[in-house]
């Protein structure tokens, strides 16, 4: 999700559910941006955090798309969001493209049968850490941890299993330190290229003009599926997706 000032609304309720979660678990450009190498080794998980299934990634930012030149890459951010989520997967299925959602872990855990649809539907999860704090690239290493490797082991266990396999800060907040140590666990850290703004509500024509103008900037397009009423998303998409077909382009994954 595109950075935003103040820490309020969405932002601010999420993190609230992600205190409430630690409390009860007894504590337990953008084209190019922020995409230089790490230094430093990868910074260690904790024992509860490693496990065989994850083996390390690139951690430079990943904006590319797997579908090769005319690939185009949809990812969808903040939820899974049960008024929302259903919607854009059945846009998605109609016109036959594949995603990659960018889930909060209080939402994942708060609605697994979501996660476990949108594995189902054969789309890509994405951590999109525990409380969606914009300013995590202002935060201690140790909290930039938690929030990474706790929104982890939500979405890994609200989807039956499957793991997510990117990692996108929000507000493109990443860090030398999250970008290494999410590719430490098989995260490949994500960016986008065109900011579709969705969730200012512009209006249903804006978000579809904003793909057609800023597409040339990278195959990567970011919307929304939760944080507020997103009426226009889905109909954005449902105008987006086949006229990107109409003009040749395919629908992928961004790359690993």
């Amino acid at each position: 999700m595109t950075r935003r000032s103040g820490g309020q609304g969405w932002n601010s309720r999420v993190v609230g559910a992600a205190l409430a979660v630690t409390v009860l678990a007894g504590g337990v450009s953008v084209w190019t941006a922020q995409a230089g190498e790490a230094s430093g080794t990868a910074p260690r998980a904790s024992a509860a955090a490693r496990d065989k299934g994850a083996e390390a990634v690139a951690k430079t930012i990943a904006h590319a798309s797997d579908a090769g030149a005319r690939g185009v890459n949809i990812t969808i951010d903040d939820g899974p969001d049960p008024v929302w989520t259903p919607q854009v997967l059945a846009v998605l299925e109609e016109y036959g493209v594949k995603a990659t959602f960018c889930m909060v872990g209080t939402q994942a855990q708060a609605h697994p049968d979501l996660v476990k649809k949108v594995v189902a539907a054969g789309h890509r999860l994405c951590d999109h850490t525990v409380s969606h704090n914009t300013a995590m690239d202002k935060r201690p290493e140790s909290y930039q941890s938690q929030q990474i490797l706790d929104a982890e082991r939500m979405i890994t266990k609200a989807s039956g299993g499957v793991r997510p396999m990117y990692y996108r800060a929000p507000g493109g907040a990443f860090t030398p330190y999250s970008r290494t140590l999410a590719a430490s666990r098989g995260m490949r850290p994500l960016g986008w290229n065109v900011d579709t703004k969705d969730f200012e509500r512009p209006g249903t024509a804006a978000i579809v003009a904003t793909v057609d103008q800023e597409l040339p900037n990278g195959p990567t397009l970011l919307f929304h599926d939760a944080g507020g009423d997103r009426t226009q998303t889905v109909e954005a998409l449902r105008q987006v997706l086949p006229q990107l077909k109409e003009k040749g382009y395919s629908f992928g994954f961004p790359v690993r």
